[in-house]
């Protein structure tokens, strides 16, 4: 692979793909497979794969301070740790705060993570694979909210499949219209409470269904890659290429290929506007190491930096033509941000004291949504689902030392518990939005980005009703102490976040057309969250794989055709 790590005399080639996360690996697998020469941009280090995982395969004695971030480190990662468990196994995969701020206006609510490397946060993702259906598709238009989506289901069916057979999705076919299936692998099974905890909701709610996820972990092996190994130590690293990550499975794709040069320490200020051909012309590169700007050319960009980074770039590319930012005809760039809200409830269950779990299965359960399927709920529009699991501890936690310690641990725990985190969709609003700080810039000078974001009225009523909905499916399903564990008075962000650079039909009303073309700049493409013109309430992380494999199909047939 050419590493390219300093300024290059040759600094033209048919395509740049600015990120190498999910989307971004996609793209540079993509394009290279179809003959063009590619530059894969990360502004991040580079991460090989198995050799640059270096806490994989410690034992737990081997991790300093059993695993916890000092106090220090606990500030550093305070916001991400919202959401991941981040520790002294995988803190490198994530970005230091101080040094990356952002700013919050109008609260603290919203969670960045962000991994500045190679491979991105598919590093540190959860890993969950659920097709968007055309409930999601057509909601928009449905409801009268944001702007219709300008593809359906069918349109994108094929390309998600075609996703799922490279990347590998274990899961069960379940035949419903609101989660359509997947290509799987075969199923991760379900331990016993979490079976007898299914079952339950079957006979106590006819339209509900609790299900093993659908995880990008191979359960039958892959040419250079293997199984999942059931260790559940997915944030170090696989070295295995158990679960799907760029390092893994798209980037050695691309390397075969002998068209990919990966720049790592590459942050991408702007996209050059050629006035005149009214075109981009390229990009302007800062190198973090030396603090040096390039300039890089291209035919076709494709901006994968990830929903607030492509914004971001998308906003810092100024020129007389967009005076606010790259495409910006709309004035939509930057505006309709969304992620998930969660809550959470738990509680345990006093049966199957005979039974235990057998390894540390890297996935938990899953229940499709149920709101607004059928009927229509009178507090709220769209829906949630929920995910989680069931576990049972070791007994003697907390007490003793020595030998007596050992043994108590060495026995199961007195009960069984199942806990439930609810997804659930949030609307788009133009007013919550992503722009350039004028007061903030990082240690390189760049405006960082300013982030003006709430919860709303629909948002709160669905959050409210998971929960209530979350303890009485528990109770019916024979379970004690059920309690909700978070998400009042506010729920939770997750990182899913999608929005601020939509598609559309109108270009007045959106910034790229339904091949996730810009309107107004022919050769530049979006393909991760920023895309998306609602988020839906499953996991995104498979439709940008497929919306990704699309576009490129489509760009390299324009270019062919001397449209690009």
């Amino acid at each position: 692979m050419n590493l390219n790590l300093k300024a290059a005399k040759q600094n033209t080639y048919d395509a740049i793909v600015v990120g190498s996360g999910i989307s971004g690996g996609w793209a540079a697998m993509e394009l290279t497979k179809k003959g063009l020469k590619v530059l894969l941009l990360e502004r991040g280090r580079n991460v090989e794969h198995v050799t640059d995982y270096p806490t994989a395969m410690k034992a737990p004695w081997e991790i300093p301070h059993a695993g916890r971030l000092t106090p220090e480190e606990e500030v550093r990662y305070s916001i991400q740790s919202r959401n991941y468990g981040v520790n002294a196994t995988n803190k490198h995969f994530f970005v230091d705060e101080i040094e990356n701020p952002y700013v919050q206006t109008k609260n603290e609510l919203f969670v960045w993570a962000r991994g500045h490397q190679v491979g991105g946060r598919s590093l540190i993702w959860g890993r969950q694979c659920y097709r968007l259906s055309d409930l999601d598709f057509e909601a928009n238009a449905r409801d009268g909210v944001g702007i219709d989506w300008p593809i359906r289901y069918k349109e994108l069916e094929p390309w998600y499949a075609y996703a799922e057979k490279f990347a590998g999705i274990s899961g069960s076919k379940e035949n419903l219209p609101q989660l359509p299936d997947s290509v799987f692998l075969p199923p991760m099974q379900m331990n016993c409470v979490e079976k007898h905890t299914s079952a339950e909701i079957v006979k106590h709610y006819p339209d509900r269904r609790m299900i093993i996820g659908r995880v990008a972990h191979l359960t039958e092996a892959k040419e250079g890659r293997g199984v999942c190994q059931f260790r559940d130590m997915c944030s170090r690293g696989c070295p295995f290429g158990g679960f799907f990550s760029t390092n893994s499975s798209t980037l050695p794709e691309a390397v075969k290929t002998g068209n990919l040069t990966l720049r790592p320490h590459s942050i991408v200020t702007k996209v050059m506007y050629d006035e005149q051909k009214q075109k981009a012309s390229g990009v302007e590169v800062l190198d973090a190491e030396t603090g040096t700007t390039y300039e890089y050319s291209a035919r076709l960009i494709f901006l994968n930096a990830s929903t607030i980074s492509s914004t971001m770039i998308m906003l810092n590319s100024i020129s007389s033509r967009f005076p606010t930012g790259l495409g910006n005809d709309s004035g939509q760039l930057g505006k309709n941000l969304m992620t998930h809200h969660k809550a959470g409830v738990r509680g345990t269950y006093e049966g199957f004291t005979d039974k235990y779990v057998f390894g540390r299965r890297a996935n938990g359960i899953y229940i499709p949504r149920f709101r607004n399927v059928n009927e229509k709920h009178p507090d709220f529009l769209r829906g949630y689902n929920y995910q989680g699991s069931g576990s049972r501890g070791r007994g003697g936690a907390g007490s003793g030392f020595g030998i007596e310690l050992k043994e108590r641990m060495s026995q199961p725990g007195d009960a069984w518990g199942l806990g439930l985190t609810s997804f659930g969709e949030q609307l788009p609003y133009e007013d919550n939005l992503v722009r350039l700080s004028q007061d903030v810039k990082d240690k390189y000078g760049m405006p960082v980005a300013e982030i003006q974001f709430e919860w709303k009225e629909n948002e709160l009523k669905m959050a409210k009703d998971s929960v209530v909905q979350g303890i009485e499916m528990l109770e019916k399903a024979g379970f004690k102490d059920v309690k909700m564990t978070f998400g009042d008075p506010m729920p939770r962000s997750t990182v899913h976040e999608v929005g601020t650079a939509r598609m559309g039909a109108d270009p007045k009303q959106s910034l790229l057309n339904k091949h996730n073309q810009m309107h107004t700049v022919a050769n530049v493409f979006n393909t991760d969250g920023a895309c998306m013109p609602s988020v839906s309430c499953v996991n995104p992380s498979l439709t940008y794989m497929a919306l990704t494999a699309r576009a490129c199909d489509y760009a390299v047939s324009e270019m062919k055709k001397g449209n690009i």
